[in-house]
């Protein structure tokens, strides 16, 4: 967990030596520190991770050094992008998948947000040997952890969220849910995140510049937590913010998070998931209403989980229709389409509850019961799939 070796071994892959703004560097330093001091690891956790760190780094330098080869790439306009900013475990993935349906828009795929260089030609986004590569991976930690289909199936074809990518600038959300790292969480929440969007955005630019464009469609409960920084990177972006029962978000994000850290951990953190993935739902609404008070020129667009549930595609036509979006030919009907072929729940149905955390269902309603009157969130059963 030697950041130095770490950088050594990317330098090694790649024979790149520049990894841009430095300001990735205490990412890096206080993510290893707290692998080794908080996170408990087993014996996969040590061989596992640092070679997910390694490739992180890995991306970052032939995405910086692509830029310098190419620096047209950094004149690459990132226009009006529609950003889903949480809430996390609210249907998220869902409302992506159906967005990314619509020809006119441009979704962050998994595989391109890992292996970012060379961008993608028109026709290869979601088939090749990069694909297929990116697709062994998923399969491989599918198959460590069956489980985790159940919760969260992402394809490498498939819509993914920022924080694949603001991991390569090491101030991202994305490693607290593989380890449970409390000093890297309060670090990186407590810092101003430009260096990550601004990552972000050189890696979006570097996505489209050989031809795959559209509107970009992109995703991400981080985003709550960064909105400033977020609006600052993409000034004209619309916001759409999911909201659900927060019984369901807690129960489900904790049962992800301890579903995907237990796969690198024999330890049980049950209860640290549960005080820090309930704080962080919080600290959410907190900095959500803190930012709309703040700064009401950039509008968020609310929009309730039930309501997507019962109607996606009227929901998602709502969306439309209040960020005055042009769809494309035919997308309506695809999304129709989609979710005929694929109903919730096909990779299975994922059970929670928060009673195995130590939580109370009653306690969790007082707490949020502010966020759920202001938003009119309807109750749900514990049981119900989560996206």
């Amino acid at each position: 967990m030697n950041p130095d070796d770490l950088q050594a071994q990317a330098t090694e892959q790649t024979g790149l030596d520049d990894f841009g703004d430095p300001s990735y560097r205490e990412g890096l330093e206080r993510y290893c520190a707290a692998l080794v001091d908080e996170a408990q690891l087993n014996d996969l956790g040590n061989v596992a991770l640092p070679p997910s760190l390694v490739a992180a780094l890995t991306n970052r330098l032939k995405v910086v050094d692509h830029a310098k080869q190419h620096p047209e790439v950094t004149e690459e306009r990132i226009e009006a992008p529609a950003i889903v900013i949480g809430m996390f475990r609210a249907g998220t993935t869902f409302l992506s998948n159906l967005l990314d349906l619509d020809p006119s828009n441009r979704a962050l795929l998994g595989w391109e947000s890992l292996d970012s260089v060379p961008p993608p030609q028109p026709g290869e986004r979601k088939t090749g040997p990069r694909v297929d590569a990116a697709q062994g991976g998923v399969d491989m930690l599918e198959m460590l952890n069956p489980a985790i289909s159940a919760i969260h199936h992402e394809a490498a074809y498939d819509p993914t969220e920022c924080i694949a990518v603001m991991g390569q600038a090491f101030q991202s959300i994305s490693w607290e849910a593989i380890a449970n790292v409390p000093s890297y969480g309060a670090w990186w929440r407590a810092g101003d995140n430009r260096g990550a969007y601004d990552y972000h955005r050189l890696v979006l630019q570097t996505l489209q510049s050989a031809g795959v464009r559209g509107r970009w469609t992109l995703k991400s409960p981080h985003h709550a937590l960064a909105l400033d920084a977020l609006v600052d990177t993409y000034p004209d972006a619309r916001l759409v913010l999911l909201h659900r029962d927060p019984v369901t978000l807690t129960g489900s994000v904790c049962s992800l998070i301890n579903v995907m850290s237990s796969t690198f951990s024999d330890a049980d953190h049950r209860s640290y998931i549960a005080s820090h993935w309930s704080d962080t739902l919080e600290e959410s609404i907190d900095r959500i209403e803190d930012f709309r008070a703040r700064r009401p020129e950039h509008p968020i667009l609310d929009v309730r989980y039930a309501d997507l549930a019962r109607d996606p595609v009227a929901t998602v036509r709502g969306i439309y229709d209040s960020l005055d979006l042009e769809a494309g030919a035919g997308a309506f009907e695809a999304m129709s389409a989609h979710l005929t072929a694929h109903p919730r729940g096909e990779f299975g149905g994922h059970q929670y509850d928060v009673a195995e955390f130590g939580l109370a269902e009653a306690a969790i309603r007082e707490r949020f019961a502010a966020y759920v009157e202001r938003y009119d969130v309807e109750p749900e059963h514990l049981a119900a799939p989560a996206g």
